[in-house]
């Protein structure tokens, strides 16, 4: 199985060059000139309560009939919408209000493209889905980028202290949800002293303890898998490598998080799922590699118009799983497909593979956030997707000024 899952990770994109219909610089990342997000003012907020239920499914958002009829965001709309919110450790809020410079609005308005449209769930039929069990892929790239978030999402590495992942895993479009104010990530252990294991009566470590007094939740799961190691221990005839497929983490605390002011209120006067995104600052610095940013092509640009994401998903407890499917529809700003995904995968970095420009070399990149599972009007009927959350040059441009901090590293994307 470990090795179909290789060939499909590595060779997709040249099965796509096969059919004699394209060739091979149509699939390729096409540099584009990004639009700058420039910093006005910044102003404080009332702390947030932290009292929100964090929902992983959404109803009755913005779906591909009322993306045709949305008015195309001016202007001054794009500066309210990337305008964003940014919360800290310490419970404080401030507002950031942007100006856009550079962009090009799209008088054509939000389109969409329309192929064969099946209704299907979540899970339907046989489930495409890979648990990755093996710590050598699951240690390296790309999978070492999934990562995950202690509000019961997923996410994925953008920078050494940077994660991307969605809006509405902390926000609910009124309040933030409860856990987000001492919001943690957990990065995929590489190595483990003494393989995990803990003398009995050993004393806990200073970051144990604190982590037990402020976060219940993951001090619980830490706990739960040290005795699972301390019963591995005891049972002779095992192999000591039975802990693969069941990754443990080394769990981060967040610094802070930014959501742009689209996701409280978009065009249409209600959450919209065009600014599902959020990026979390580390404290502290990781050493891994992550995965760069990209924009989203269309559909006809991608070999097989397939996308990929690995995440954590809740029926699969405690197991990486990696999926990959071909997109259905697409406007502007979002992807409708029907990947096998459940609770937990939500704010999984969807990425593919494309050519560099005069290489030969092919690359990943993110194109888009994983919103998940979502029920979208449909001639005015409730129909459910996949969906998720197209890297725009705006959106692109937004991500990359909260990484860096300006819009220096953020001119081409």
């Amino acid at each position: 199985m470990e090795h179909m899952l290789l060939l499909f990770i590595f060779f997709i994109p040249i099965l796509g060059l096969s059919n004699g219909t394209e060739t091979e610089q149509d699939f390729t990342w096409h540099l584009k000139k990004i639009p700058q997000i420039v910093r006005e003012r910044t102003f404080s907020l009332d702390s947030p309560k932290f009292e929100a239920k964090t929902k992983l499914e959404l109803n009755s958002v913005c779906g591909i009939e009322c993306q045709r009829k949305l008015p195309v965001p001016s202007l001054s709309d794009l500066k309210d919408l990337l305008s964003y919110e940014t919360v800290f450790e310490n419970g404080t809020r401030t507002l950031t209000e942007v100006n856009v410079l550079g962009a090009v609005l799209d008088p054509a308005g939000n389109t969409t493209t329309r192929r064969s449209l099946r209704k299907k769930r979540q899970i339907y039929g046989t489930d495409s889905r890979f648990s990755i069990y093996d710590k050598r892929f699951m240690t390296n790239f790309p999978f070492n980028t999934a990562v995950k978030v202690s509000t019961g999402c997923s996410g994925i590495l953008i920078s050494p202290k940077h994660v991307l992942t969605a809006a509405h895993c902390l926000h609910n479009g009124k309040d933030y949800v409860k856990g987000s104010k001492r919001l943690r990530v957990g990065l995929m252990k590489t190595k483990s002293r003494g393989n995990g294991r803990k003398r009995k009566g050993a004393k806990r470590s200073r970051r144990e303890v604190s982590t037990a007094k402020e976060d219940p939740k993951v001090a619980t799961e830490q706990s739960q898998q040290s005795k699972g190691d301390r019963k591995r221990q005891r049972r002779p005839g095992r192999k000591q490598g039975t802990s693969d497929g069941m990754p443990s983490f080394q769990w981060t605390r967040v610094k802070s998080t930014h959501i742009p002011k689209g996701w409280f209120k978009g065009v249409s006067g209600d959450i919209a799922l065009d600014y599902d995104y959020a990026v979390l600052e580390l404290k502290r610095p990781h050493k891994r590699k992550y995965m760069e940013l990209g924009i989203s092509p269309t559909i006809k640009m991608m070999p097989g118009s397939m996308i990929h994401f690995s995440g954590f998903d809740n029926d699969r407890s405690g197991q990486l799983v990696y999926r990959f499917c071909s997109i259905s529809d697409e406007s502007n700003d979002l992807f409708y497909q029907y990947c096998d995904a459940e609770p937990g995968s939500t704010g999984s970095g969807i990425y593919l593979r494309l050519k560099e420009p005069n290489k030969k070399k092919w690359k990943r990149k993110i194109i888009a956030v994983y919103s998940g599972h979502q029920w979208v009007d449909i001639n005015g009927e409730q129909q459910d997707y996949n969906v998720a959350v197209r890297i725009t040059p705006l959106k692109y441009a937004q991500i990359c000024f909260w990484i860096h901090g300006n819009d220096g590293n953020c001119t081409q994307g």
